[in-house]
């Protein structure tokens, strides 16, 4: 027999950050960092390549936070297209109506109206993540031996494309990376990865980013149905030591509950998360809502669930060409509660980030690599981390149990 037990495995809720000495105020720290080797972002949080969560809207306002949002691939590649596209143009759209409306009231405008104007505009954009033609970024998923959707979407002018797969470290992920690099001008993320050796063989291919994450995700059920994964703090431990080597992003991709789990999957070496869940149930995400009661949700769906494999992705679980009753699924469909719009919800995400690099001394991702440490944590102490021994009368926006 040769299985071999590789040691513990250690996700969010079982460390805490150990704090520093600081002379870091949480408003004075800086969280600009890489999404890949080419494409920058001002804040680490991406949203997930899933059709619950983004699609042009949510794409739009992330980048406009400053982040970068992937529009999933369960559409036709002409619609996916589309979606790019209508991201790209925005912010020339919303100037050309500005001006317009401006051009109508000139005639009664003083120049402090007209000032006022151009800077409430001005003031839609001052942390967006723009590209070199001061245009939105954003990012598209494809599926293994897609080379024409990936073709297409980058003459639209996509910023980085997702090779996106529930099995990064497999033999058509390798192919699809390596024939992309060869014949397009575009950086790539791979994924999804929990080993050193697989993240070494996606760079060596061409990846310029690595998706970290195997059944983390809360509508994921990978690891109880495949029985396979590692706990996500310690895959992002694992496939940063290789990626930060050769100098190519991490993404930790799922599980991500807290604001301050974030700062955890940056303090083990991510360079940013993506997050599904969490942005779900905003107003941007296309998920249909639903009252429950006296109660808004929004549906939410695992990509690896029967609905969405139905619609596109199952070439992701290896299930592209299978009949509904011959799949097997990997992800379940559900509903989150409504939130209102992603602003809101993004603000208290870099809220808890920025409090936590000032808890640690770090004005930027850079220093919250090096000073970071953790210990590790019994249940006692995860209940102690927890509101205990009181009744929540008022909800707080940042936090649930």
């Amino acid at each position: 027999m040769t299985t071999k037990r590789m040691g513990k495995g250690l996700t969010f809720e079982d460390i805490l950050l150990v704090p520093n000495y600081s002379e870091v105020l949480p408003k004075d720290v800086c969280l600009e960092t890489k999404l890949t080797r080419n494409v920058p972002l001002r804040i680490p949080l991406i949203s997930s390549a899933m059709d619950t969560v983004t699609e042009h809207m949510m794409a739009i306002e992330m980048a406009r936070l400053g982040g970068i949002g992937i529009i999933h691939k369960n559409m036709d590649i002409e619609s996916q297209v589309n979606e790019v596209l209508k991201v790209k143009n925005w912010i020339n759209l919303q100037k050309e109506a500005a001006k317009a409306s401006q051009d109508e009231q000139n005639v009664w405008s003083s120049l402090a109206e007209s000032t006022q104007k151009q800077e409430e505009t001005d003031s839609l954009y001052v942390n967006a993540n723009l590209d070199g033609e001061g245009r939105l970024r954003v990012g598209a998923a494809i599926g293994v031996n897609e080379l024409e959707r990936a073709k297409l979407l980058v003459e639209a002018g996509v910023d980085v494309i997702v090779l996106d797969s529930a099995h990064g470290h497999s033999l058509n992920v390798l192919k699809t990376l390596r024939e992309i690099k060869s014949r397009m001008k575009v950086d790539i993320i791979a994924g999804n990865v929990v080993t050193e050796e697989a993240v070494t063989e996606l760079i060596e291919n061409g990846a310029d980013g690595i998706k970290v994450g195997i059944g983390p995700g809360s509508i994921c059920t990978t690891r109880i149905v495949a029985g396979v994964g590692v706990p996500q703090i310690t895959a992002i431990e694992i496939c940063s030591s290789i990626g930060n080597k050769y100098g190519v992003p991490i993404i930790a991709d799922g599980g991500i509950r807290y604001s301050g789990d974030i700062g955890k999957a940056l303090a083990v070496g991510a360079s940013c998360v993506m997050i599904g869940s969490i942005l779900a149930g905003t107003e941007e995400s296309p998920g249909e809502k639903e009252l429950v009661g006296n109660v808004v949700y929004k549906n939410y769906r695992g990509m690896g669930s029967i609905g969405a494999m139905k619609n596109g992705s199952g070439d992701r679980y290896f299930q592209d060409k299978r009949s509904e009753s011959k799949m097997v699924p990997e992800g379940i469909e559900g509903r989150v509660k409504y939130k209102g719009n992603a602003e809101g919800v993004v603000y208290q995400l870099v809220g808890g980030l920025r409090s936590c690099m000032g808890y640690l001394g770090s004005k930027n991702v850079d220093e919250l690599w090096k000073k970071s440490k953790y210990i590790e944590i019994t249940s006692s102490g995860l209940r102690e981390s927890h509101v205990h021994d009181v009744d929540i009368t008022k909800e707080v926006v940042n936090y649930s149990k």
